[in-house]
């Protein structure tokens, strides 16, 4: 993922874990300390886990957690290549591909089954009614190997269309369509819902429910904790889970939305539509299928990737999040 529309500097959270009176300090902290890393700002990993902190789920659990924000999934894989981050939220795909490279490292949940609010979309005045009317055109991606450029060529494959792929970077996609420089772009949410409110755009894909179900994103973490502090680690996905559970909860559906409109800073419609549209549709248990990663293979295949690790080393089973409760 790249930097979304709504940008924000890099940040640390630390969130205190609960005390274990026997032990020393210095020994509680190297035990229960994780380090967990989401890709941007306005997506829903980073809502997922600023819940598990605001609802005080790791403490709960009984595990410290310290939350960065990356500029990106590349950046945030670069982390946990370097031994900076124990867990991040990355495209399933990036740890065949890591693997090949050294970088030691597994899917242990996964997160999203689905683009679940990514849409292909044009102007309300364009006169595209059809996906096969973009042949010749300019759709406007966010970079090379991005997510939108993954559903941009899966387009491509799946419609027998062929449009230039524009990168535009995440600020600029709207932007670009909105001035005409563009005649259709993939957009995420929360800024499909956004657009969508503010009839700035229409949509001629929706993602979430076209492309075959496979793993989008997982949590992925390093072979050292695995192996070394899975207990720490398994404590860490019950309280990100958790924060799902939280956000899904009836009960909480108010509180959800004025989360997620303070962190994504949108407003409240538009957070409701999030919650509908994105987060209702997320994984619950973390459950990884060997299927799902087959054919996240295949969609990383659609951006030139070739050289990749085989399906059975990208993930572990081991690990089955029981959410926390709030």
């Amino acid at each position: 993922m790249n930097n979304k529309h709504l940008t924000f500097d890099r940040r640390t959270l630390l969130i205190a874990g609960a005390a274990t009176i026997c032990a020393p300090y210095v020994a509680r902290a190297q035990v229960n300390k994780i380090r967990v890393g989401v890709p941007t700002k306005t997506y829903w990993p980073t809502i997922i886990c600023e819940t598990a902190i605001r609802q005080k789920l790791f403490q709960k659990a009984g595990v410290d957690a310290e939350l960065t924000i990356y500029r990106g999934g590349a950046e945030g894989f670069e982390a946990i290549a370097a031994g900076a981050a124990d867990i991040i939220l990355n495209s399933s795909s990036s740890v065949a591909a890591g693997l090949k490279k050294g970088v030691n490292a597994r899917c242990v949940a996964n997160g999203s089954n689905g683009y679940y609010g990514w849409q292909l979309m044009v102007r309300p005045d364009s006169k595209i009614t059809k996906v096969a009317e973009l042949e010749g055109k300019k759709v406007g991606i966010t970079s090379a190997g991005s997510g939108s450029d993954i559903l941009a060529r899966w387009t491509n494959a799946d419609r027998k269309v062929n449009f230039t792929r524009v990168p535009l970077g995440g600020g600029g996609l709207v932007p670009n369509l909105m001035s005409g420089n563009i005649d259709a772009t993939v957009l995420y949410s929360p800024l499909t819902f956004q657009v969508l409110q503010n009839k700035e755009a229409r949509t001629l894909i929706d993602f979430g429910s076209e492309v075959p179900a496979h793993s989008t994103g997982a949590w992925i973490a390093t072979d050292k904790i695995i192996k070394e502090r899975p207990e720490t680690l398994q404590k860490a996905l019950n309280a990100i889970y958790g924060g799902v559970a939280f956000l899904r909860d009836e009960k909480n559906r108010q509180s959800a939305v004025k989360l997620i409109a303070e962190i994504d800073e949108v407003a409240e419609p538009v957070a409701a539509a999030e919650l509908d549209g994105n987060i209702m549709k997320l994984s619950t248990d973390g459950e990884i299928r060997k299927e799902w990663m087959e054919r996240a293979l295949e969609m990383a295949k659609l951006i030139g990737m070739t050289d990749l690790a085989p399906v059975e080393q990208m993930y572990t089973t081991q690990f089955k999040p029981i959410p926390t409760a709030a």
